[in-house]
């Protein structure tokens, strides 16, 4: 049992040592200046902002969209020939029932004509379309929104070398750094 306690504290010993010759290390490397000695930083190292661009959307988009369409289809018989004829043919059967002789002839071509003239408008007057209904997929292109930002470019200097890093959002002052290159968040 007396082992075991010996070789714990050897382990938390060793773990506590090489911890705090990480950090003698961490603060050897670092840049004087850049890195945070303020409490809740935790020894985060610091690029300073020198400005901030930010991106303008000026890409064109393509804006889709679904849109009922009605399309009327002509009806069959568009100059009523159906309805003429059938007027004209009982048109002139009851004008050949009026008179005798030539006036019957006369009220036979008058009804017929009459007739042809009537059933033509009649079934002008109830003939439609078909009407049918499609939706369409239908695109356009508009220009972007030159008020809107869309990124950030942000120049910062890190141990003497300026650099450039596109981000989402306004860093503020100061960037973290990571790996020495890498602005990872902002650091207000």
């Amino acid at each position: 049992m007396n082992r075991l306690i010996v070789n714990a504290l050897y382990v938390g010993m060793s773990a506590a040592l090489a911890l705090s010759l990480s950090a003698c290390d961490r603060d050897a490397n670092a840049d004087p200046g850049t890195t945070a000695g303020a409490a809740g930083d935790n020894g985060a190292k610091f690029g300073r902002v020198v400005s901030v661009d930010p991106v303008h959307d000026t890409a064109p988009q393509r804006v889709c969209h679904d849109e009922v369409v009605t399309h009327t289809a002509p009806p069959k018989d568009q100059h009523q020939i159906a309805g003429m004829a059938i007027g004209a043919v009982a048109g002139g059967l009851l004008g050949n029932q009026v008179g005798s002789g030539k006036g019957r002839t006369l009220a036979t071509v008058a009804g017929a004509v009459g007739g042809g003239y009537a059933g033509k408008r009649i079934e002008e007057s109830h003939q439609h379309g078909q009407v049918t209904q499609q939706v369409e997929h239908r695109c356009s292109t508009t220009a972007g929104d030159p008020n809107k930002i869309v990124a950030y470019d942000v120049r910062y200097e890190y141990k003497g070398v300026t650099r450039t890093i596109r981000m989402d959002h306004d860093p503020g002052d100061r960037v973290q750094i990571q790996e020495g290159v890498v602005a990872v968040s902002d650091a207000r």
